[in-house]
């Protein structure tokens, strides 16, 4: 038995999986020219091998894939360039010497996962992860929205599992604050 190759057409990629493409890419970079870039080698990329595509997979989750590979290439190389100091001192900003908040945190609403999985939370997310540090965005993304084991994240990333857990600590401090600041307190996307 024969299997048919699906047919394809790149023209109408950018239509039907642009946004959810970018998407994608803003909240692993946080960078919405960087994001663009991606999202356009993805693209390019794809409309260049698509004679490989078997349709094993929807189109999405194909162009998702090259995705995936194009972020990661680009945060090995941006892997050299971390500030092994950026958010350090985050933690006298919320806690006190014995270890408590300092301000207690505010109630993220009564449906905490329904407003997770609205648009403008997801906004609010992207926003403050472009916020963070390279170093800590690039380690949440990979432990927390792309689930990469420690040891692999450490790998792509250049530093030590110990070093690893650093980064994570001072991320999710910092996407709490200021999902704080810009989302649970009323105060709009960063």
């Amino acid at each position: 038995m024969v299997h048919a190759v699906p047919r394809i057409d790149p023209e109408r990629w950018l239509e039907e999986h642009g946004d959810v493409l970018y998407r994608f890419a803003l909240l692993r970079t946080g960078d919405p020219d960087t994001a663009e870039d991606l999202v356009q080698d993805t693209l390019l990329a794809a409309w260049r091998n698509h004679a490989s595509y078997r349709g094993d997979a929807s189109e999405r989750t194909w162009l998702t894939g090259i995705l995936r590979h194009k972020i990661a290439d680009r945060l090995r190389g941006a892997a050299g360039s971390f500030n092994a100091d950026a958010g350090a001192g985050i933690e006298e900003g919320l806690f006190r010497a014995d270890g408590t908040w300092r301000t207690a945190p505010g109630s993220w609403g009564e449906e905490p996962i329904s407003d997770a999985q609205a648009e403008a939370f997801m906004d609010a997310v992207a926003g403050c992860l472009g916020e963070l540090a390279p170093n800590q965005r690039s380690c949440f993304v990979l432990r927390e929205l792309d689930d990469v084991d420690t040891e692999e994240a450490s790998r792509q990333l250049g530093v030590s599992a110990g070093h690893l857990y650093v980064l994570l600590h001072r991320a999710r401090l910092a996407l709490r604050r200021c999902l704080e600041l810009h989302w649970f307190s009323g105060g709009g996307t960063p």
